[in-house]
This record gives C-alpha cells, sequence and structure tokens, in this order.
C-alpha cells in the first residue's frame, strides 16, 4: 500500500497510519475517508494492536482539511459526491472520538479543518514547533464542521468563538491552551514517539500511554491566546457578530483591531452562521448532536454563493479577493441563517 493515498501499517503492538498526500499537504479525499474508516475498524477488532498512531507524509503538514476544489467541483456538477465526502467524514470524526483503544494523533505541520477532525477528536494529541492549527472555513464562504462545534465551545473563555469566527491559525501552546491538543513534542523526537508506542505491551490503557508520551513532553512557551483573553472574553461574549464588532472597536491594542480586520474580510454570511452554530454546540448534549447539525448546514452551503465564491478566490484562481452577497453582516437577513438550520434529509447515521 506504499503508493496509495492512505498507508496502513503494523509496527510492534501499534497500528500505524499514514496520510499519504504530502504535495496536497495531506487534503482528504473521499476515498481516503473510507481507507481510514476501514483502518480503524481492522485495528480496533485486532487483539495484538495496543493503540493507534496517524501521521502524515511529508514535512509540510499533517493534514491541511478536505480537498475543497474537489468538493466545489462537485457542487457546481450537481452530483452527490460533497455530501456523501461530509456523512462519511462525519462519521468517522464520531469514530475517533469514541475509539475503544488508544488513539495517537501527530499533528506536525498544517492542521486544519478536516485535519482537526482526525486529530482533536482523538484521546491523544501531540503538537510540535511546527504546529499551526486552524478552524479557517468563513474565510471561503463556508463554516466551521467536523464537530469543530462541539470542541471549541470547551475552550477557556472565548477563545474558540475567537477561533471558529477569526478562522487564524495558532500554535502549539495556544493548541493546548485551547483544549484542542494536549502534549507538544520536537518535531524530530517523533520517529522515537512512535517507536515508543510499538513497544507498549497489549492492553495497554491510556494512563500508560500518557506516560509514555509525556517521557517526550516539551515545555511550552507563552500562548497568545491566553495572554490577550480578557480582550478576546470581552469582545466575543455577544451573540451577534454586530455587537462583537462593535466591541472589538472599543477595544485598546494590535490585538483587537486586527482581530476585527480579519473579521471584516470574511464571509458575512458564513460568520453568522458560525456563530449561531458556536452558540448551539456549547449548549448541547453530545457531539453527535453537533455533527448533525453541522451536516445541515454543509448540505445548505451547496446552495450558498458564498461557497463557491469563497474557494474560487482561494484555490481556483488564487486572487484571494472574494467578493461575499451579501457584503456586509448588517444585510444578512435572520431567515437566511435559519434556512441552514434546515434539517439534513436522511439525518446524520452514527
Amino acid at each position: 500500500m506504499q503508493h496509495s493515498e492512505v498507508i496502513i501499517e503494523r509496527r510492534g503492538t501499534a497500528g500505524i497510519i499514514r496520510l499519504n498526500r504530502p504535495r496536497a499537504l495531506n487534503s482528504l479525499t473521499l476515498p481516503m475517508i473510507r481507507a481510514l474508516a476501514e483502518a480503524l475498524q481492522g485495528f480496533a477488532s485486532e487483539s495484538d494492536v495496543a493503540s493507534v498512531v496517524i501521521t502524515g507524509e511529508g514535512e509540510r503538514g499533517f493534514c491541511a482539511g478536505g480537498d475543497i476544489r474537489a468538493l466545489h467541483e462537485s457542487a457546481r456538477a450537481g452530483n452527490d459526491l460533497a455530501g456523501t465526502f461530509w456523512r462519511e467524514e462525519f462519521r468517522l470524526n464520531h469514530m475517533i472520538a469514541v475509539y475503544p483503544k488508544p488513539y495517537v494523533a501527530l499533528m506536525d505541520g498544517i492542521t486544519m479543518g478536516g485535519g482537526v477532525g482526525l486529530s482533536s477528536h482523538g484521546r491523544h494529541r501531540i503538537v510540535t514547533e511546527r504546529t499551526r492549527l486552524a478552524m479557517p472555513e468563513t474565510g471561503i464562504g463556508y463554516v466551521p464542521d467536523v464537530g469543530a462545534t462541539w470542541l471549541l465551545p470547551k475552550a477557556p473563555g472565548e477563545a474558540g468563538t475567537w477561533l471558529g469566527l477569526t478562522g487564524l491559525d495558532i500554535a502549539a501552546v495556544d493548541a493546548i491552551y485551547a483544549c484542542l491538543a494536549d502534549v507538544q513534542v520536537a518535531s524530530s523526537r517523533l520517529g522515537e514517539v512512535i517507536e515508543a508506542l510499538s513497544s507498549l505491551p497489549l492492553g495497554s490503557s491510556s494512563i500508560d500511554v500518557d506516560t509514555c508520551l509525556q517521557a517526550f513532553a516539551e515545555l511550552q512557551g507563552e500562548s497568545r491566546l491566553r495572554q490577550n483573553a480578557a480582550v478576546i472574553d470581552r469582545a466575543f461574549r455577544f451573540d451577534s457578530v454586530e455587537e462583537i464588532l462593535a466591541a472589538l472597536a472599543g477595544e485598546e491594542g494590535e490585538f483587537a483591531a486586527e482581530t476585527r480586520r480579519v473579521l471584516l474580510t470574511r464571509s458575512p454570511t458564513s460568520l453568522k452562521l458560525a456563530l449561531r452554530l458556536l452558540r448551539a454546540g456549547r449548549r448541547s448534549a453530545s457531539l453527535a448532536e453537533c455533527l448533525g447539525r453541522e451536516l445541515s448546514a454543509c448540505l445548505q452551503m451547496l446552495h450558498n454563493p458564498d461557497f463557491f465564491e469563497g474557494i474560487r478566490a482561494a484555490v481556483i484562481d488564487k486572487d484571494r479577493n472574494p467578493k461575499w452577497s451579501p457584503a456586509s453582516v448588517e444585510a444578512v437577513e435572520p431567515a437566511t441563517v435559519e434556512r441552514f438550520l434546515k434539517p439534513a434529509d436522511p439525518p446524520l447515521s452514527l
């Protein structure tokens, strides 16, 4: 399987999964999603596998998310690829969250969108000095998905709201602060980590894996999110994007000014919908509930002009100059947001 998009191997007592599209930053395709699900099901049933490790080939990224160009083409063609991709991806995210064996994600390099779904739902999340983590969806006319509306509200204060709305990338220490990762390890030692995990005895628990990983843990630096927590909490505590923008305008300092500038470049419709989904996620009882709500929004995105415009500007024409419709948050009608929450038919089955 060395030439496939997903390499599956055994090393000692560890099952190893390698995402193998390094030129595309290991962005996910539907065949990859299916290969991952099959591999996880197989390792779960094998008595001689103590833990599962997922990593990405190449030095630039763990996984940059879903192959949005393919999703764009699917939506344009009017076929079922995008809907099928999201349904199967979300089932995979849920499988990872409830996986019966220790699941270790090596989040080295770019970890965005679907990459966060493959890693942050897991029990053991390793970041490195090269990690750049983000949920960048509002910048392409989309919304945080893969269960992010379950994960982000669990960050301290309003840090998750800041992450979900701005789409800005964060470093390893911020990922740990935001409860999206657990341990920072030097990228040069990841090979040693895999070797140590492969030597664990059968029947090892998550506590045993934690002990193993702590032997490689590095001291963390200062978290930018923690340093700016007071500003983030004051500005992002509101339940409307308009109030958040107004609050940022009233804050002093470059962090608030930069945050506001970034928000004004994002899709206004995506911002409003993302905030609605994040607030609903905060009140939700389970990941499954959030994934079902996200699927409803994703399927409606296939009829949203900002979804096509955002991907055009980001990955097709690459002019980085999307023309959003409507162009301001004030112009987004409440009924427009409600339309995205129409229950998926059929609903997500997990």
